[in-house]
Parts: C-alpha cells; sequence; structure tokens
C-alpha cells in the first residue's frame, strides 16, 4: 500500500471539507451538476463511479476458480458470512440503532434512509481493496483471487434481491428498474469491460508470468484514477449533504456507531469461525477479512441511484468510505498479532498424531 492509500481517510476528510464548503458557498454549482442524469442515474457520479470500479475488476482472474475446491473451509465461512450473516445483521443494526437508541437524535422522515444506506453497504462485499488486505496479512494470494470471483459471480444475482428484500422489511419502496440499472452499470459491465481488459493483456504476453506482470503494470498505472474518482465522488456528494451536515453536526458520528459495531462484530465471527475450524491463517486472514470490508464504490453508486445525490442513504454510504480505511487497518494489525497462535493450532493435530505409534 502505497503512502496515499496509507492515509486514504485523511485525503477522504479532506474532501469532505472540500464539499461542506463548496456546497455552502457555490450551491448552484452543485444544483446544476443534479440535473445531469438520465433515468434516474446522474452521469457524472455514473462516469467516477466506472473510474473507481473498473481498475478493480481487471484484478479478478476468473481461471483461479478452478481452484475453488482447494480450501474448501475459508470459501464456505466468507460465502456465509457474505451473504447469510452480513447484511441481515446490518440491517438490524440499522433499525436498532435509527430508529430506538439515537430516534431523540435523528429526525424520524430520515431515519429510513440512513438505515437504507447501511443495507447497501452490507449486502455489498468487498471486490478489490481485499487484494491488499490479503497482502498485509501476507494471505494466499489464489484463494484471495477465488474468493473475490466467486463473490462477483454471487454479487450479479444475489445483491438486487437481498437488498430489496431488507428494504421491504424497513418499509421503503423498492424501485426494481433503477436497482436492476444499477447493478447492470455498475457490477455488470465494469466486470465485463475488466475481464475483457485482462484478456487482451495476458493475450498479447509471451507467456502467464509476463500476462500477470502486464496485468499488474495496468492496473498500477489506472489506479490513480480509480482513487481520484472517489475522492471526486465525495467532494460532490459532501457538497449535496453540505446544509444537512452543517445544520446536524452529531450526524456523522452517530452514523459511525453501527459501522464500526458492523465492521468488528462481522470480523471476529469471521476470524472465531476460521480459528475454530482449524483454518490456516494464510486462508483465515483474507477470509475474515473480505467478509468485514465492503465494497462501498457499488453502496454509494445505488444509493444515489435509488434515493438521489443529496439523500441520507448517499450520506451514510460515504461515511462508510471514510470509516473503512482506518477500521481495516486495525483489523490486519490484529490479524498479523494472531498469526503464531493461528499456526500452533493448526499444527496440533499433526503433533497428536505423531505422538500415537497406533496412528
Amino acid at each position: 500500500m502505497s503512502s496515499f492509500e496509507r492515509y486514504l481517510s485523511l485525503w477522504v476528510g479532506l474532501c469532505i471539507v472540500a464539499g461542506l464548503l463548496l456546497g455552502s458557498f457555490a450551491p448552484g454549482i452543485f444544483e446544476l451538476l443534479a440535473g445531469w442524469e438520465y433515468a434516474s442515474v446522474n452521469l457524472l457520479i455514473a462516469v467516477l463511479i466506472w473510474m473507481m470500479v473498473y481498475p478493480m475488476m481487471v484484478n479478478v482472474d476468473f481461471s483461479s476458480l478452478r481452484h475453488i475446491g482447494e480450501r474448501p473451509k475459508g470459501l464456505v465461512i466468507t460465502l456465509v458470512v457474505n451473504w447469510l450473516i452480513k447484511p441481515f445483521t446490518m440491517a438490524a443494526l440499522g433499525v436498532l440503532f435509527f430508529e430506538y437508541l439515537f430516534a431523540g437524535w435523528i429526525d424520524p422522515a430520515n431515519a429510513s434512509q440512513y438505515i437504507a444506506g447501511l443495507i447497501l453497504l452490507g449486502a455489498a462485499p468487498c471486490t478489490a481493496m481485499v487484494f491488499i488486505w490479503s497482502q498485509l496479512t501476507r494471505g494466499d494470494a489464489t484463494y484471495t483471487l477465488v474468493q473475490v470471483s466467486v463473490n462477483d459471480i454471487i454479487m450479479i444475482f444475489a445483491f438486487a434481491p437481498i437488498v430489496a428484500l431488507l428494504l421491504g422489511v424497513t418499509d421503503l419502496s423498492v424501485p426494481w428498474e433503477t436497482l436492476l440499472l444499477s447493478v447492470g452499470l455498475y457490477v455488470v459491465i465494469p466486470l465485463a469491460a475488466g475481464a475483457f481488459t485482462r484478456q487482451q493483456l495476458v493475450r498479447h504476453a509471451r507467456n502467464g508470468t509476463n500476462g500477470e506482470a502486464r496485468v499488474a503494470r495496468f492496473t498500477a498505472q489506472v489506479k490513480p484514477f480509480s482513487v481520484l474518482g472517489l475522492l471526486a465522488t465525495v467532494v460532490l456528494l459532501f457538497g449535496f449533504q453540505g446544509e444537512v451536515i452543517l445544520e446536524q453536526p452529531l450526524l456523522i458520528a452517530l452514523i459511525t456507531v453501527p459501522l464500526l459495531i458492523q465492521s468488528y462484530g462481522i470480523f471476529a465471527i469471521a476470524f472465531g469461525a476460521a480459528w475454530l475450524w482449524r483454518v490456516p491463517y494464510n486462508v483465515a486472514a483474507p477470509c475474515a477479512l473480505i467478509g468485514t470490508s465492503n465494497f462501498f464504490e457499488l453502496a454509494v453508486a445505488v444509493a444515489i441511484g435509488l434515493f438521489g445525490l443529496n439523500s441520507g442513504a448517499a450520506l451514510v454510504t460515504v461515511v462508510g468510505v471514510l470509516v473503512e480505511v482506518p477500521v481495516m487497518l486495525s483489523l490486519v494489525a490484529l490479524a498479523n498479532r494472531s498469526r503464531a497462535h493461528f499456526e500452533r493450532r493448526a499444527a496440533e493435530p499433526l503433533l497428536t498424531a505423531s505422538k500415537d505409534p497406533v496412528r
């Protein structure tokens, strides 16, 4: 991770301030940009989201799926956490905090919007940043690729139904047309474009090793556009949200609380399950981290498409960006400190077997 990426939360914070200032002193600009939309999709935001997502999708190697049976325990934990636990705990935390615990500080008319933003974050498992978290914990690279590939395929089919189900439970109307359009725009199309780019890069290389090197060089070259897209999106979103935030200075802190509880709670569930199931550390670490982190680029895009640029749902997803990096770095540190314990536990059955002359 570069120094710039390591301090991503700082740059996001500065962009939040910039967005608030611009929204306060030049509101006409944001009113003009808000009008650039078609079929409930803001065109400028769409371009920025593609800038964020496309470089990540080039890293997805679907050929890694042939290794899907090599580490089944870690993959089972990841899939159960991502699709059967995480979306529902996030929705439950949203209801608990915004309809009950924070009811005295939150406008009831906006509570459902904040819950919707949390649902969108919880239903979108991370795609690209997992490669960074896996590298920092010295995780199994092939296993990480398998996780990402399988999750992206499932996301195409499961994201919209899960979001629709949970939004329905929280009494929000579900615009299916916009939801499906968002999945197509921000998952299917970038994923297809990334797969095509990767295929072309590898095809024109001399051998597989050079092909992977070309992919790595290409993603390194386009990665700055991804970060710029993210930061520009943050400026725009907080420009639209500036008035609401300045009138409610505690709002960001309140939104952060359920996000923190969800992140550390999900990590504990996944990492704990890996420990109990004796999953090797180099699989357990990325397994837990991919379950904890979010595909916030998709969440931001869908929140904007479903509820609008200046909605409470969009605000929550952007706060998710602010919270994600420092939280994930702390979990990486925690995982690394537990490496020796995992390795000792993984070796226990072998030691026991070697002492038993019958076995």
